[in-house]
């Protein structure tokens, strides 16, 4: 009985298993693509994923409280860890993966302050604009910018709206796109 305690995978580990899971399910619809014209590119889905991870984090952190906490570092671990199985099969070799992991976790850093200065700065959406035209278009056509900065800003009152209980239960209350 203690040993099946010690074994077991504690709650929030299992919540941020099932958030990461939606997350993702969030971040490859196609809507983002077409209708937003964010690329469909490995590089343009790690930018989605991001944005939605840092969604995710910033109403985890603004909850406050251990079970949040602990929700959110197994979310964001269980992002790493899907960042990783997905390098690897890219076929990105053993060697090579720690140095592209580092990379990437710099990038998610550099997104996540980037990203709250701009939530700071709403309902003044131009930073944001400019962020996402930066990150998720890097060198494209912006000229969606916008409309994807109002998707950003409806997730995140959506999120905020949701009760707390429904995430720490794995639930996520997305508006729809």
């Amino acid at each position: 009985m203690l040993l099946d305690r010690l074994f077991r995978p504690r709650a929030a580990h299992a919540t941020g298993r099932a958030l990461y899971t939606q997350l993702v399910e969030q971040a490859r619809r196609p809507a983002l693509y077409a209708a937003f014209g964010a690329p469909d590119t490995v590089e343009g889905r790690f930018e989605l994923y991001t944005l939605h991870l840092v969604l995710l984090l910033e109403r985890l952190r603004g909850a406050g409280g251990p079970q949040a906490a602990e929700t959110a570092q197994a979310l964001f671990d269980t992002y790493l860890k899907g960042l990783d199985d997905a390098l690897r099969e890219l076929g990105v070799g053993d060697l090579v993966v720690g140095k592209k992991m580092r990379r990437l976790g710099e990038a998610f850093y550099g997104r996540g302050k980037s990203y709250d200065a701009a939530f700071a700065a709403l309902p003044d959406r131009e930073p944001l604009i400019a962020l996402l035209a930066r990150t998720v278009y890097e060198g494209r056509d912006a000229s969606s910018a916008p409309e994807l900065a109002g998707y950003v800003a409806a997730q995140r009152e959506a999120l905020a709206a949701a009760p707390l209980e429904r995430l720490l239960a794995g639930e996520v209350c997305w508006a729809a796109a």
